[in-house]
C-alpha cells in the first residue's frame, strides 16, 4: 500500500478561477443543491475564503503526524482537507503549522477537528476551517492515507475536486463539472442581479418571484 500520493490531475487554474468568483451558497444552488459540507465547518474568521484542489489526508482522532506529511507534500494553491474522525477536542492545527502553510503557498485548510491558535491564524489571514476550537494536545503515532477519498462534512472529497469556502461555510465541485458548474453559477448570479434591481425599482417579491400562482394553487388567505 502507498500511503502518501500525489493527487492524480489537478484542475487547471482557468478552472479554479471560474469557481472562485462565486461564493458557496451560490455555487450550492447552481449545481442542484449538492455538495455542501456540514456547516459545523466554519472559519475562524469570518473573513477567510478559499477556493483550490483537494489535498486529502486521513487522520486518527486526535494524531495529526498524516497533517504534517500532506503539509510536506502539498503543492501550492492546494487545500488540505483532513478527515480525523469528526473529533472535536483536538487542537490539531495552530500557528507553527500555519507558517509551515504559507511558505508552501499552500491555499487553506479544512478539517473536521479542532484547531488553536486562533488569534494567531486570524492576524496570519491563513484560511482555515474546522469543527472548532480546542487547546487540547495531539500525538503522532499512526500512519493513514494521504490523496485517497475521503468524507468530511457529509459529503465524499476525492482528490483533485475543487473545494470552495467563505464565511458561509464550504462546497465541493467534481473536477469534471467544473466547467458546467461555473456557467451554471454566473447563471444564477445573473439572475439574482435581476431580482435585486427589480425590487429597486418596485416591483413586489411576490410579483417578482412569481409567486401568485403557487399560492393561489395553495389557497392563501390574505387578511388585510
Amino acid at each position: 500500500m502507498t500511503h502518501i500520493k500525489d493527487i492524480a490531475k489537478r484542475p487547471s487554474k482557468v478552472d479554479i478561477a471560474a469557481l472562485s468568483k462565486f461564493s458557496p451558497a451560490t455555487i450550492h444552488e447552481a449545481q442542484g443543491r449538492r455538495g455542501a459540507l456540514s456547516s459545523r465547518l466554519k472559519p475562524v474568521d469570518y473573513r477567510m475564503k478559499l477556493c483550490g484542489p483537494a489535498f486529502t489526508v486521513k487522520c486518527a482522532p486526535r494524531d495529526n503526524i498524516m497533517l504534517q506529511l500532506a503539509i510536506n507534500y502539498a503543492k501550492p494553491g492546494d487545500i488540505i482537507v483532513v478527515s480525523a474522525g469528526e473529533y472535536e477536542e483536538a487542537g490539531s492545527f495552530g500557528d507553527v503549522l500555519a507558517n509551515a502553510c504559507l511558505a508552501k503557498g499552500i491555499g487553506g485548510l479544512v478539517t473536521d477537528t479542532g484547531v488553536r491558535d486562533t488569534l494567531q491564524l486570524r492576524e496570519l489571514g491563513f484560511p482555515v476551517f474546522s469543527f472548532g476550537v480546542s487547546i487540547k494536545g495531539t500525538v503522532k503515532e499512526t500512519i493513514a492515507a494521504v490523496n485517497d477519498p475521503i468524507i468530511v462534512g457529509g459529503e465524499v472529497i476525492n482528490p483533485g475536486d475543487i473545494i470552495v469556502g467563505d464565511a458561509d461555510g464550504l462546497v465541493v465541485i467534481r473536477q469534471e463539472e467544473v466547467r458546467e458548474v461555473a456557467q451554471l453559477s454566473q447563471a444564477r448570479d445573473d439572475a439574482e442581479a435581476g431580482y435585486i434591481k427589480a425590487y429597486k425599482q418596485g416591483k413586489s417579491v411576490v410579483e417578482v418571484s412569481k409567486l401568485e400562482p403557487v399560492l393561489k394553487a395553495k389557497g392563501l388567505i390574505v387578511g388585510f
